[in-house]
């Protein structure tokens, strides 16, 4: 990407500066960047197509795609914290605003908002099968269905 003159390839050399590894050939950073492209991205796309029509599979797909984000962004910040403190390695520039703005927020970013769409897809399956056990009882109470022995 660092030869790229499009507009992808410009804002990849711009975040490149609050985290170098992005124009080295880092294996993580590769890996990370291929599983996002090949496998979340598109699941976001479908995801976001079922919240839309109200699909009831937006919950456990939602569920799916935070949870490989969040999954992703704390190995993100675990592998670079663990280079910092343990190697000596600083990947990103010496201007506060690199490390804060890019490094810290744009990532912060992919934590909070999958956190709370995790934490919205538990709540509605937890209501579901809240619900779910609450009609078993009422129709095993009726008489409607019996118990298999």
């Amino acid at each position: 990407m660092a030869s790229k003159r499009h507009l992808f390839g410009q804002m990849w050399k711009e975040y490149a500066h609050s985290d170098s590894r992005y124009l080295t050939s880092d294996p993580f950073v590769l890996c990370m960047e291929s599983v996002t492209a090949v496998c979340w991205g598109p699941l976001s796309f479908l995801v976001a197509w079922l919240i839309m029509s109200s699909h009831p599979l937006r919950y456990p797909l939602q569920a799916v795609v935070s949870l490989g984000q969040l999954y992703g962004d704390v190995l993100y910040y675990a592998t670079s914290l663990f280079d910092h403190y343990h190697k000596g390695l600083i990947y990103s520039r010496p201007e506060a605003y690199y490390y804060w703005g890019y490094f810290f927020l744009l990532n912060l970013f992919w934590i909070v908002i999958p956190g709370a769409l995790l934490y919205k897809s538990i709540v509605a399956t937890s209501r579901a099968f809240r619900a779910q056990d609450k009609m078993s009882a009422i129709l095993q109470g009726n008489g409607a269905v019996k118990k298999a022995i």
